[in-house]
């Protein structure tokens, strides 16, 4: 969710938003900090869930957008999703639906980084995917993930909330949300345990944290923006804060 498209009395909480649209504590400019801090101009990446481009349409504060934006930085950026939006998705240079449980459309050690934003909650498959990534990751190249933790009080109130009354309930919880960028979620590789099970030491350098951000599911109100923010500031990182996964394929595997 991009903040700036939030309600006025909560914008107004973060006066240093006049300065470029983004908050102190923005995870956005955090993770894709770090995405940046990696890529060269002779890459190929992947963004694995690219998705219609949601925030390349809808995002009002342009410094969000250009670092999130990998395509003309990179030698080329290709998109998967299940979705058929990213063959209209305009932040990559070519787009493929994929089939879960089906190989990617991309030939072996071919790539030199993923970044798969907000996805990981949503793999029912996790052996399938990671299998895939370490197949077309070269060695020595990245994957970089963000998700909310495990036991993130947002991941435990989706799983109270029937997937098929998401797109309800978020419409209310984050004003801007819109319903086709809600997807059902299912939590099966959103802790470093998990992570770690199906991208083991010995084939990956794990560099992933916790990061912890301003919340984003307040309906619009002040009063329960500041009850949150409490709430993050008394509860351990895990229970409130993002993961945010960087693996290293392991140069000789």
């Amino acid at each position: 969710m991009s903040f700036a498209r939030s309600t006025p009395k909560i914008t107004a909480l973060h006066p240093e938003m006049a300065l470029g649209g983004y908050t102190a504590y923005d995870g956005t400019v955090e993770f894709y900090s770090r995405v940046k801090a990696l890529v060269k101009p002779d890459m190929r990446v992947v963004d694995f869930g690219a998705g219609r481009g949601a925030w390349y349409e809808d995002e009002d504060s342009h410094f969000r957008r250009d670092m999130r934006l990998l395509k003309g930085a990179v030698r080329e950026v290709i998109g998967f999703d299940v979705d058929a939006a990213v063959l209209e998705n305009r932040a990559v240079d070519v787009g493929h639906v994929l089939a879960v449980g089906c190989p990617f459309p991309l030939e072996d050690a071919s790539v030199d980084l993923i970044v798969s934003d907000y996805v990981f909650e949503h793999i029912e498959d996790p052996k399938w995917l990671a299998a895939e990534f370490d197949r077309i990751v070269k060695p020595g190249g990245w994957i970089c993930a963000r998700t909310p933790t495990k036991y993130n009080y947002v991941a435990l109130l989706a799983r109270l909330v029937a997937n098929i009354k998401h797109a309800s309930f978020l419409r209310i919880a984050q004003p801007g949300r819109k319903a086709e960028d809600v997807f059902p979620t299912v939590y099966r590789l959103n802790s470093k345990a998990d992570v770690g099970k199906v991208f083991p030491s010995a084939r990956f350098s794990d560099h992933s944290y916790i990061y912890c951000f301003e919340p984003q599911y307040h309906f619009g109100r002040v009063f329960v923006y500041r009850f949150f923010q409490f709430a993050h500031w008394l509860l351990p990182s895990s229970l409130h804060g993002n993961l945010y996964i960087f693996l290293q394929k392991n140069r000789d595997s």
